[in-house]
């Protein structure tokens, strides 16, 4: 499994990314190819005193790089030698199973739709993290933040883009598909989560998901679904909202077992429980967000990504590179045109 990392994407770049590949390649035992400026590559590896690549490392050369404030839609011909552009490239080409990048999310989007392609017969690709629930298992929201303006016919593919990815990369049997809404009764939202809910249920009825009705934004870390289908527009506010919260709980302990003498006690006594709880809610320990839709695995990590996430990142990458979503997606698109038939 050989994974391709853009080496000058984010804001830590490149001492994150080229930090994190090396300790992917130890620890998961990944292959990765470093796509970015060989020599500044070569220069983090002499800061930290590190002489010869890892077993598995190899950089791949691009002498630019897309910049945050790059225009998506002219990045192929104007950033082509860009570390993400090659990288791209290197994937569509079979050079690689999948990618990985922390670099502008408009622009890897379309870079990904353009020349990795979407599977065929997906309108839109999607982002979809998969956050921890109460529950103990994940719930993906689809979509997060990629299409703004949807139509009902997108939602439903969010739904199917979704529902895949849980059964082929997170091995949820029958995940349980829930519309995002302001109530969980049927006649909630606008016009468009009215039309959602109706191609959605036609869907449930005929057994291509498992739709479960309208599911309210604090169902989600609650575990009431296993996906959350909805505009990118509402599904950035509630993927925000739930980051924002984790960090807020994250302060309001740290102010509380600060407090006094016992409270500090308190907190040696419980330490531990405490770590675990404020890593499940880390982004970092998440890796990043796959887009689904594409026919291979590309991941958007975050921009602020340290090496830890990109680590991590790789490792999700692994995961889903080794999933078969795109096979998944195939057969429940074939039985969607069937129900439109």
């Amino acid at each position: 499994m050989k994974i391709i990392l853009d080496a000058m994407g984010g804001d830590n770049a490149p001492e994150a990314p080229v930090l994190g590949a090396f300790d992917a390649a130890k620890s998961l035992g990944a292959e990765i190819t470093l796509v970015g400026r060989g020599e500044e590559i070569l220069e983090v590896m002499k800061k930290h005193g590190i002489k010869d690549l890892p077993q598995g490392v190899e950089i791949a050369h691009a002498d630019d790089v897309v910049d945050m404030h790059d225009d998506p839609a002219s990045v192929l011909h104007k950033r082509k030698n860009s570390s993400m552009v090659v990288g791209l490239k290197m994937l569509s080409e079979g050079k690689g199973d999948a990618f990985v990048s922390a670099g502008s999310t408009g622009a890897l989007l379309t870079g990904a739709t353009l020349l990795v392609k979407r599977v065929r017969g997906i309108r839109r690709a999607s982002m979809a993290p998969a956050m921890p629930t109460k529950t103990g298992g994940k719930v993906v929201i689809c979509d997060c933040g990629a299409n703004a303006e949807c139509t009902a016919e997108f939602l439903l593919q969010f739904g199917l883009v979704g529902s895949a990815y849980a059964k082929s990369v997170l091995g949820i049997q029958n995940p349980r598909v829930g519309l995002l809404n302001i109530g969980t009764e049927d006649t909630k939202g606008t016009s468009l989560q009215k039309d959602a809910y109706a191609l959605l249920k036609e869907a449930g009825n005929k057994g291509i998901l498992n739709f479960t009705g309208n599911v309210e934004a604090r169902g989600a870390p609650l575990g009431e679904v296993d996906v959350v289908v909805c505009d990118g527009f509402s599904g950035n506010v509630l993927l925000k909202s739930i980051e924002g919260t984790a960090m807020f709980m994250g302060s309001l302990l740290k102010r509380i077992f600060k407090k006094n003498l016992g409270t500090k006690i308190g907190y040696l006594l419980c330490k531990s429980g405490v770590g675990d709880m404020m890593k499940l809610l880390d982004y970092r320990e998440i890796g990043g967000t796959q887009l689904l839709g594409i026919q291979k695995p590309v991941i958007k990590a975050h921009g602020a990504s340290d090496a830890l996430a990109f680590r991590n990142a790789v490792g999700q990458a692994v995961t889903a590179a080794k999933g078969n979503f795109t096979a998944q997606l195939e057969k429940d698109l074939n039985a969607i045109k069937e129900m439109e038939a």
